[in-house]
C-alpha cells in the first residue's frame, strides 16, 4: 500500500508520473513500479517525497497503513483520502503563513 500512497500524494497534486520523478529524483519508470506495487520504494525515496511533498515520513506512513487496513477499499480509500487532504490543507495553510511573516 506504500505505493497507492505515494500516488495519491502524486494526483494529488495534479503531476503525471514524469514529472514527480523530476521532483523526486527518480526515473519515470520507478515511479511506475512503485506505483503498481512491483517495487519498494526505500526509506531515501519515502524522505524525497516527505521533504519535496512537505508532508512528514510518519504520515506517508500512516496514510500506508491505513490503506493496507481491512474493511472496503472504496471507503477506506475515501477517508483516508479525504484525511490526507485535510492535513495536506492545514500544512499548506500553515506554510504560508510561515512565508507571510
Amino acid at each position: 500500500m506504500l505505493g497507492e500512497a505515494l500516488r495519491l500524494i502524486r494526483v494529488y497534486h495534479d503531476l503525471k508520473q514524469k514529472e514527480a520523478a523530476e521532483r523526486v529524483g527518480v526515473s519515470t519508470s520507478y515511479i511506475s513500479e512503485i506505483e503498481r506495487g512491483t517495487k519498494t520504494p526505500t526509506l531515501e525515496v519515502i524522505e524525497k517525497y516527505s521533504r519535496e511533498f512537505d508532508i512528514p515520513v510518519s504520515s506517508i506512513m500512516f496514510f500506508s497503513e491505513s490503506l493496507a487496513r481491512g474493511g472496503s477499499w472504496d471507503t477506506t480509500r475515501t477517508f483516508v483520502a479525504g484525511k490526507v487532504l485535510a492535513l495536506m490543507q492545514f500544512l499548506e495553510a500553515r506554510a504560508g503563513r510561515a512565508h507571510a511573516e
